[in-house]
Order: structure tokens, then sequence, then C-alpha cells
């Protein structure tokens, strides 16, 4: 197995950092990383924001679920799906351009999380943990308030990056599903309920999987966080939506 393949299979998300700051060289090893991922077009539908005042990175870990380990990270990158540039750019240039739509948000949403992808790779083989935080996409007001977010530039996904601990190092990463259950041939199969629960059983933390994925239901999917992400996201779209 070469490296490479073998730090994306090891790789795990990192919560807690050593002291160990990050230099400024290595810094800009991760960003060059991530502005050489693949792009749509190679029009890079994404801005990144590196968040290095501790007061803006703690107003982050408040209004991302109270996750205090954001602001102690010592790199703080948040990924932006941005339908504005390009659409600005027409505009200066006289173009007749028609208002960015819900399938332009899309395409910069994947360019902007390959982007991240590739962020998280490189600093993985520096030796630098990362994690995701999803939560970005919740309280939407509070976010665009706090990064300075115009109109068409959505805040798709946020890093935080720092040297993992002993015991994230030796933290057992969670294990995937089997592939039998992701990798479709052909076409999609749409599972039934005896294979779902297959594919999700070794999750099973609980007596039974039943109480499990109940617990998981209300936990995540039907959680305060989950409702607060899909209106926020709800609400972020109507300006698509108005001609």
């Amino acid at each position: 197995m070469n490296e490479v393949i073998r730090q994306l299979n090891e790789r795990k998300s990192v919560r807690v950092f050593t002291e160990q700051d990050i230099d400024e060289e290595t810094v800009q090893v991760i960003l060059k990383a991530a502005v050489m991922a693949p792009s749509a077009g190679n029009q890079q539908l994404y801005t990144i924001i590196r968040v290095r005042d501790q007061q803006l990175k703690e107003r982050l870990a408040e209004s991302c679920d109270h996750q205090s380990f954001i602001a102690q990270a010592k790199l703080v990158l948040v990924f932006c799906a941005d339908c504005l540039k390009w659409y600005e750019a027409y505009r200066y240039a006289g173009c007749e351009a028609r208002k960015p739509g819900e399938g332009d948000l899309l395409l910069a949403v994947d360019d902007a999380v390959i982007a991240a992808q590739n962020a998280v790779t490189a600093a993985e083989s520096l030796g630098i943990g990362s994690c995701y935080i999803g939560d970005i996409m919740e309280n939407a007001e509070t976010q665009r308030d706090i990064l300075g977010l115009p109109e068409y530039v959505f805040p798709a996904a946020m890093l935080v990056f720092g040297y993992p601990t002993e015991q994230q190092k030796e933290r057992v990463k969670p294990k995937r599903c089997e592939m039998q259950y992701i990798v479709h041939e052909n076409t999609y199969h749409r599972m039934g309920e005896e294979e779902l629960k297959a594919m999700l059983v070794k999750n099973c933390t609980e007596e039974t999987y039943d109480s499990w994925i109940r617990a998981f239901h209300n936990r995540k999917y039907n959680s305060g966080f989950a409702r607060e992400m899909t209106r926020s996201v709800r609400e972020f779209l109507k300006q698509y939506r108005d001609e």
C-alpha cells in the first residue's frame, strides 16, 4: 500500500490539538494544495476565508453548536461556495448575465468541498490533523454577519487544523460501511429493511439495533441543529428564486 492510500485510509477527525503552531510556510502549502483541486471549468467557484482573529474564532465556535475546540485550532478555514465573483465579472464585462440559480450554487458547493478535501489530504501528509465543521451552515444570518458574506456566497464547509495530541493519534477511527452497501453497479440499488440494518448494525452502541437507531435519529436527523441547518439553507436559497 503506498503512502497516500495509507493516509487516506487512516485519516480521522481531530478535535484536540497540541499547543504547537502551524508555521506560515506550512499553511501556504495547505492552501496551495486546496486551490490546485479539480474545479468545474477551472472556474474555482469558491472563496477560502482564513480566520485569524481570535475573537472571530470564538464567535464561530459559539455559533457552531458551542464547539470550543474551534477557537483552539491553529488554522481555521471556511470554504465558501461563491457564485458572486463570476456573476459580477460578467456584468462588468457588459454581459446580460442571468442571476445565479440553484444549479450554480450546487456546482459551487462541489468546487468548494473538493478544494477543502485537498486541504485535508495535504495537512494529513504533513502530520496535521483536521476536522470538518458542518455547523457552519447553521444560523445563516449569524455566520454571514461574522464572515461578512455578501449575496450568492454560501459557507459550504469549515475546517479546523492543528497537530493532534497523542490521545487523538491513538483514538480508533470509526468503522465505515462495507463496500457492498456503498458501491452500486450500473444503477442505484434501493436497499430493504434487512440490508439497511446489516449495513448499520456495526455502529450499534445500545442493547438493540432498534433502540440505537431511534436514539441516533433523535440525536442527529431530528435534532435542533439539523432543523436549524435546513431552515438556514432554505432561507439562503430564497435569493436564487427571486427573478
